[in-house]
């Protein structure tokens, strides 16, 4: 599982289902703070409503 919220972009690529939005994740995270859902995925640009089975590879990781 890849934490969503600590996370390189590449590290992101590898994800099939998040392949070449990995700079764009990191980029959201960088501005809006961390990830506490998998459904804001749906916020980070071109990837909304594209990010079915993203759960099995992805995670949000525990708060700090």
């Amino acid at each position: 599982m890849i934490d969503l919220n600590t996370a390189t972009a590449e590290q992101l690529d590898g994800v099939a289902v998040l392949k070449g939005h990995g700079f764009e994740i990191v980029r959201y995270r960088a501005e809006r703070g961390r990830f506490t859902d998998l459904r804001q995925l749906d916020e980070v640009p071109g990837l909304a409503g594209k990010t079915d089975g993203v759960a099995e590879h992805v995670t949000v990781g525990a708060p700090t």
